[in-house]
């Protein structure tokens, strides 16, 4: 599994952007993916998740600004993050992420812990100015 991440760019306090990630060699049928974030000097912290069921979760700071989706292929998955409404607090580097595959007695739940994620991009910057 390889991922790339795409998009990213300068825009002003209040207008949109939208990121992606392509996930190659990507065959699973059950899995979690997810949106980190992060700043100059922070830690990195989870943004938003969606699972091959559709359910999604989103942090505090970003919810009703941010939207999460994804676009299956053959043998490979887009992965996007629609982030509208930006601030200069959402300035960071992004990183999308994808979790082990899950077999089918197990529950697909969207997570934003680090530790729940074995595949990363190398990120993609995001700049927001006041």
């Amino acid at each position: 599994v390889q991922l790339v991440e795409s998009g990213g760019g300068s825009v002003q306090a209040g207008n949109s952007l939208r990121i992606s990630c392509l996930a190659s060699g990507y065959r699973y049928s059950r899995y979690c993916l997810g949106w980190f974030r992060q700043a100059p000097g922070k830690e990195r912290e989870g943004v938003a998740s969606i699972c091959s069921d559709g359910s999604t979760l989103y942090a505090h700071s970003v919810k009703g600004r941010f939207t999460v989706s994804k676009d299956n292929a053959y043998e490979s998955l887009y992965l996007y993050l629609q982030m509208n409404s930006l601030k200069p607090e959402d300035t960071a580097m992004y990183y999308c992420a994808s979790g082990p595959p899950r077999p089918v007695w197990v529950n697909l739940t969207p997570a934003l812990s680090l530790s729940d994620y074995v595949y990363w991009g190398p990120g993609t910057q995001v700049t927001v100015s006041s």
